[in-house]
């Protein structure tokens, strides 16, 4: 009954499913990320600690307060990370244009060397680095638009101006890390809890918009979480599918511009599997269309 359960993926399968998608996309199957993509974003310590402890375990072992790691978590977390290192390689070989990774668990609240939140690997950080230690790119973005703010993110690339992150959540709320952390490659958007899709659009289109145009991002990156919506049980926003288009539409437009359409989008948050599930659709076709 933990809220990031498998049945999130399979939720996100089935609309993909109702809605013909599928057929429009290429399945992938992952390889796990290596022990050296990993530590590209995590201290070594902290990687030995948690391949200790999933080889080791044979039952539930909490690893922070809502962190828990089981018998398969440690091979899960390492194709989590791994999906988006490969989708970076298949987009810059020119294999594919775009891609989302339907992963869990998430990972945008892990630090450099802390587990939390439900994340074990920082997966968008790892592929960002992958991005730019093995293909040299000089320019990347991370825009973050989970209800949570992407505190292990921010965390790992706090004085790396390589790497813009861009993240817009509820505040006050959890995690409440790193939500005043400063640096001009960080733009971070706090939104009141019960604000509307009205709000949440005119507090983040500007702040983004011109930071990503005076960045011209050579590749983008999406923490994609949809628990800002409104039926979702762990946040207080009340965004719709519709939002997720938008937004996801002025990335597209963005990577349009400078990053020759290159996004690799990588599943954070999202709870009530219906709303999940449609507004990953919506993402999904509009990164197709944009």
């Amino acid at each position: 009954m933990h809220p990031e359960s498998s049945r999130r993926i399979q939720a996100i399968d089935s609309k993909l499913e109702k809605q013909n998608l599928k057929t429009k996309l290429k399945p992938l199957t992952p390889t796990p990320a290596t022990p050296s993509q990993i530590q590209l974003v995590h201290s070594q310590d902290y990687v030995n600690q948690i391949v200790r402890i999933g080889k080791g375990t044979q039952e539930i072992i909490y690893i922070d307060a809502d962190t828990a790691m089981g018998p398969g978590s440690l091979q899960a977390a390492l194709l989590a990370s791994g999906a988006g290192c490969q989708a970076v390689d298949l987009i810059l070989s020119g294999i594919i244009d775009r891609a989302f990774c339907a992963v869990r668990p998430p990972g945008h609240h892990a630090e450099m060397s802390q587990a939390m939140g439900f994340c074990i690997f920082n997966n968008i950080a790892v592929a960002a680095m992958h991005a730019i230690e093995v293909h040299k790119l000089e320019r990347v973005a991370i825009i973050d638009f989970d209800v949570h703010n992407g505190n292990g993110t921010i965390d790992i690339f706090k004085d790396d101006d390589r790497v813009m992150v861009c993240s817009s959540f509820q505040h006050p709320f959890y995690p409440n890390r790193h939500v005043d952390t400063q640096g001009d490659h960080l733009v971070l958007i706090p939104i009141e809890a019960g604000s509307s899709s009205l709000d949440f659009r005119k507090m983040v289109e500007i702040p983004i918009f011109n930071a990503l145009n005076a960045f011209r991002p050579e590749f983008i990156f999406i923490s994609a979480g949809f628990d800002a919506h409104k039926r979702d049980p762990l946040g207080e926003l009340n965004l719709v599918e519709d939002d997720y288009r938008w937004i996801t539409q002025i990335i597209c437009d963005i990577s349009n511009r400078y990053s020759e359409s290159r996004i690799v989008s990588m599943l954070e948050g999202g709870y009530h599997l219906d709303a999940l599930g449609l507004s990953v659709c919506a993402h999904i076709e509009t990164m197709l269309n944009g």
